[in-house]
């Protein structure tokens, strides 16, 4: 029997090869399941879209494994950033001004794109693989409540995905991340702790 870190890396290597090829994937993440494609592929992401029923004026977050990957999302990371990320307890994600580096669709009309560098073993490992954001959004219709655990994903969801990773089915979920909205000039605004 493979042991948990050998699953992990297994179906890491197979939801990324999914997505390289333009896939959608269903993952576990370090909130809650998600719904995730290459961010940088705007076909994948408006996939996404029509799978939540989800109108384009509303954005979606994106993952990566690192700080340093920060850098390329975007012109200045505001120094409010490096403090934040370092010393939050839980999954953060935060909403930073003039974003790049990703598919147009991911990108709010005021240039702003919410990123969150995950800590779960298989979501870093995933976008170690990928070398570029992963697109995570709830694994929901757009307006319905999120699913906790993978059994309370609507069929729907499930079928309409490339690809459903096969770890931590039988575990509840965490909880949405916090989310902290930075301004150029060093504003914070706190959306929800």
């Amino acid at each position: 029997m493979k042991n948990l870190d050998d699953t992990f890396r297994s179906e890491a290597k197979k939801a990324a090869e999914i997505m390289r090829k333009g896939g959608i994937i269903l993952y576990p993440t370090d909130t809650i399941w998600g719904i995730g494609c290459d961010a940088t592929n705007e076909e994948a992401v408006q996939r996404i879209f029509r799978l939540k029923e989800r109108a384009d004026s509303k954005s979606m977050l994106v993952l990566t494994d690192s700080e340093a990957k920060l850098q390329g999302l975007m012109d200045e990371v505001p120094e409010m950033a490096w403090d934040l990320i370092e010393l939050t307890n839980k999954p953060l994600t935060i909403i930073y001004p003039a974003a790049k580096g990703v598919a147009p669709s991911l990108i709010a009309e005021d240039g702003t794109l919410g990123i969150r560098v995950t800590r779960e073993p298989f979501s870093t490992e995933l976008c170690r693989l990928m070398r570029v954001p992963v697109v995570s959004t709830s694994a929901n219709k757009s307006g319905q409540p999120a699913a906790q655990t993978y059994a309370q994903i609507a069929p729907e969801i499930i079928e309409g995905v490339d690809y459903v990773v096969e770890c931590r089915r039988q575990e509840k979920g965490g909880q949405p991340s916090a989310i902290i909205r930075l301004g150029t000039k060093g504003e914070v605004e706190v959306l929800r702790q």
